[in-house]
């Protein structure tokens, strides 16, 4: 595989999770597009500390490990390579690009942070389109009331009385009895 299609937006897009409220890429997935080994990843930010506080990089607890295997594309602990899995936010994927310098590294960089940027502009409009929607429609049900009630009275009017139907009775005073057919 080449590394134009390692770091094609829908290969990263498919490895990002959302987690404890944050769009984040767990190590084995960066490990697998710097074409790295997920423990020399690994290594490589326990040798740095000071560049990944908390809301760049967490450990993910035994509720996250299980959220994540319940996935079908990570079929088992193993492949989350024995140890609790580290998930990097935007910007401990960028600080990674302090500590990994590779050409590789660098490209794959690249495209995950406009992959990020392209996920934020898609909730983000996706949220405006819901606030419109319920402004439009605390502006309107009023005003579309009338509009509804008329349009349910059509599609369900109203029953009637029905005329009976089949043999009826009649009264002798009314009807003769006898016909003439002559």
């Amino acid at each position: 595989m080449s590394t134009l299609d390692v770091i094609k937006e829908e290969n990263i897009a498919s490895r990002i999770y959302f987690l404890r409220g944050q769009n984040v890429i767990l190590d084995m997935d960066l490990a697998a597009l710097y074409g790295v080994e997920t423990k020399n990843l690994k290594q490589a930010v326990k040798r740095n500390p000071q560049r990944f506080p908390e809301d760049f990089m967490f450990v993910l607890n035994e509720k996250e490990i299980k959220l994540v295997l319940s996935l079908d594309f990570v079929p088992s602990k193993k492949h989350l390579g024995g140890s609790s899995p580290f998930a990097f936010t935007e910007q401990g994927v960028a600080m990674l690009s302090g500590i990994l310098n590779s050409d590789r590294a660098i490209q794959v960089n690249i495209a995950i942070m406009r992959t990020f940027v392209q996920i934020r502009k898609l909730l983000s409009s996706q949220k405006d389109l819901a606030e419109k929607i319920n402004k439009m429609e605390a502006k309107y049900d009023e005003q579309f009331k009338l509009v509804y009630t008329t349009l349910r009275q059509l599609i369900l009017p109203e029953p009637r009385p029905r005329k009976r139907i089949g043999y009826k009775h009649y009264d002798e005073k009314k009807v003769p009895l006898t016909m003439n057919l002559a």
